[in-house]
């Protein structure tokens, strides 16, 4: 059940939030088993495969893993720092990498072992349950923490909630216990919630707009360039296509994940719930450090905090650093995606880790000026533009018919184009054009929006509409002068936020999946 969909908007969500309100108005703990309900009930809906009857093989399979975490964590909060509690913990981590490990790679273990051995290995084929990578690593962190002593004691309802909540279940962000549990049990005044519903419905109407309007039609651009590539006896495409190419997939991935972000967000702030702030304004980074600490945010702090620092951080010299962080990079990657283009890409942005951090090192020792912001910024946008590249051809790899090789050889036709190895050409003739030059333009200049407007978080400011949100601004007044474009419960807003969703219903017609619910 997709947000950009009518069943959702239409129907799901309003029955959600009525009866939500109604009964949080007697009875807490019933208004939140409500949600539960719904919850499970947003993520049973999918059905793998339309042509066949729905199962509830899927929904099984969720609640059957949040029983036997919360209990491990049950025991785990009372074994912390034992040799008993060492070994639940491994055998609990064990278990959550194992499934995910079956469901989403044992399809690229197959691909490659087939590959190594030139034999061929009969697997039966899965089908990845939605949000499974997401929901792992919350449940992951969860049973770390229990072991460490940094869980209180919830109740199964509260947990269950905490992994199912139908906002951030499918695609994150990747919450905390610490961040929702807290505030699953407390109450609220009615006027915190009135609120909390038109901050809420303003962030999911921003949401909406972006995804249907800006990276659904950004997709009718690079869609058709890359396939150019892919297809059989495929063309190379020249320097302009292919910049138009990367920048437009980059400009529709931003808009689709912030759009989505927005949505999540926002729809969890409609039942009086906050969620972490997981994007902000990444294109603006002046460094591929600042590029991690506003792209993904809840996905880095997990890697950070359970992945580098469990493999020692930066405390054991610089190569081991180096060697963390690219081996942290490379994970990262995987759980991207499972193919070797997700791979590539992950150790590109440990590469760029690795010397950006070096750089900054040499510029502190010799007192070397920082670059120009506007130049810092236009440099990391063109890196992380290409790096954009293969994790785009990761599709070609994943696809019925896809192999690592196809994705590869996209890879690297389109990155050749990019940089002059294939000549300097500009737009071909209308012919031999896949879109139309004007359309290549205007989808490339969104990239203005993203450099010059404030971002949603800016705009809702005031109202601290996610967690997180404080530290991020810490360098700016909080909350400072009010602006005119920061939003307030007004009608003129209202009247903005009602054009949002009518230019969103408007765009229904071409409904697609939001990207990042692949992973």
């Amino acid at each position: 059940m997709l947000f950009n969909s009518y069943t959702f908007l239409v129907l799901f969500l309003p029955l959600t939030l009525v009866v939500f309100q109604l009964l949080r108005r007697g009875n807490q703990r019933m208004a939140m088993g409500w949600l539960v309900a719904m919850s499970l009930l947003y993520y049973g809906w999918w059905n793998p495969d339309p042509s066949k009857p729905w199962t509830p093989f899927y929904l099984i399979l969720i609640c059957t893993s949040c029983m036997i975490n919360f209990w491990i964590g049950r025991f785990l909060a009372a074994h912390t720092f034992t040799p008993k509690g060492r070994l639940i913990l491994g055998l609990g981590l064990t278990a959550n990498l194992g499934v995910l490990f079956y469901y989403k790679y044992i399809g690229l273990f197959e691909r490659t072992m087939e590959a190594l051995t030139l034999g061929k290995f009969s697997i039966p084929d899965v089908v990845l349950p939605l949000g499974l990578s997401f929901f792992t690593f919350q449940k992951i962190a969860f049973l770390v923490d229990a072991y460490r002593g940094k869980t209180s004691k919830y109740n199964f309802l509260d947990f269950l909630l905490f992994v199912t909540f139908f906002p951030q279940l499918i695609a994150g962000p990747i919450v905390h216990h610490n961040e929702i549990m807290p505030q699953i049990q407390r109450t609220v005044s009615p006027s915190r919630r009135s609120v909390d519903l038109s901050v809420g419905i303003s962030l999911f109407a921003m949401g909406l707009f972006k995804k249907v309007v800006i990276a659904d039609n950004l997709a009718m651009v690079a869609n058709p360039l890359f396939g150019a590539v892919a297809a059989a006896g495929g063309r190379d495409l020249t320097m302009l296509e292919a910049w138009a190419a990367a920048i437009s997939y980059s400009l529709q991935l931003y808009f689709d994940f912030s759009g989505y972000s927005d949505m999540a967000i926002g729809a969890a702030r409609m039942f009086g719930i906050k969620l972490p702030v997981n994007f902000h304004s990444p294109y603006k980074a002046t460094s591929i450090v600042d590029f991690w600490r506003r792209w993904h945010i809840t996905l880095s702090r997990f890697l950070r905090d359970y992945v580098y620092f469990s493999l020692g951080g930066n405390r054991k010299g610089p190569i081991l650093r180096y060697s963390n962080l690219l081996i942290t990079m490379l994970l990262g990657g995987l759980w991207h995606g499972a193919g070797w283009t997700y791979i590539l890409w992950g150790g590109m942005h440990g590469l760029f880790l690795c010397v950006n951090h070096a750089w900054f090192a040499l510029r502190k020792k010799l007192s070397i000026p920082a670059l120009p912001k506007p130049l810092a910024i236009f440099l990391t946008f063109v890196v992380v533009v290409a790096a954009w590249v293969p994790f785009r051809a990761g599709a070609f790899e994943l696809a019925a018919n896809g192999s690592a090789q196809e994705a590869l050889r996209a890879t690297k036709s389109i990155l050749a184009s990019m940089f002059g190895l294939n000549g300097f050409e500009g737009w071909p003739n209308a012919a031999a054009s896949e879109v139309k030059f004007s359309w290549a333009m205007r989808a490339m200049s969104c990239v203005l929006i993203v450099w010059l407007m404030p971002n949603s978080q800016q705009v809702m400011r005031r109202y601290f509409p996610s967690i997180g949100l404080r530290g991020l601004l810490a360098k700016t007044s909080m909350p400072g002068p009010r602006r005119f474009w920061q939003w307030r419960p007004t009608w003129q807003w209202t009247v903005f936020t009602v054009i949002l969703v009518m230019g969103s219903i408007y765009e229904f017609d071409k409904v697609s999946e939001f990207i990042y619910f692949q992973f």
